[in-house]
């Protein structure tokens, strides 16, 4: 496989080269290693960094903002100048891909990330009402996240699992045939 289809494979990045001293930050979140609380200042230093590494890619933009929410847990309002400079894109062309694809945040998700599939399939087989058993569960709608960090709830649509529905993904972890069990027990051991 050569670095292109690499790129092209969803969630297989590999990690930017970043200077010792720009890895000061992480923190272990939910199996990953995040940066919380970063200074604008080293936001575009990474950036940079990670653009560097990503420019030489056929349509790097969507590699670059997958790796830069790899790094910082979400993408920073700081970075979306930096990456249309270094492409030559405008701001709103960055922004608008930011805000078109809803695997990208804003802001840092909680330490997990709960995806519920929202698809036909999920829902016919009582993925409504588990929907609205969690959201009770955690108090939060979709895209909240819980007050003590623990758990961001975002709805996905489809992860491929239709003939094990209803489905959901716990940080990068699928799971199928779920009840309202199973979900209360992947939600009490995220918060452990």
């Amino acid at each position: 496989m050569n670095e292109r289809e690499r790129f092209c494979q969803p969630r297989v990045l590999k990690k930017a080269r970043l200077p010792e001293a720009a890895t000061c930050n992480l923190q272990a979140v939910g199996g990953l290693l995040m940066n919380i609380h970063v200074a604008k200042d080293d936001i575009a230093t990474r950036t940079y960094a990670i653009i560097d590494h990503l420019k030489h890619l056929e349509g790097p933009l969507l590699p670059i903002l997958h790796e830069i929410q790899d790094e910082f847990g979400y993408v920073p309002q700081e970075a979306l100048p930096v990456i249309a400079k270094e492409l030559n894109l405008s701001r709103a062309e960055v922004h608008g891909v930011v805000t078109f694809y809803h695997d990208y945040r804003d802001h840092p998700a909680g330490r997990h990330v709960l995806k519920l599939c929202r698809a036909e399939a999920c829902q016919s087989m009582g993925g409504d009402a588990l929907a609205e058993r969690v959201k009770a569960l955690l108090g939060v709608d979709w895209h909240g996240t819980t007050p003590d960090g623990a758990i961001t709830l975002e709805p996905v649509f489809c992860l491929g699992l239709c003939s094990c529905s209803p489905s959901a993904m716990m940080d990068d972890e699928v799971h199928g045939r779920l009840d309202a069990a199973d979900l209360e027990a992947l939600i009490s051991e995220a918060r452990r």
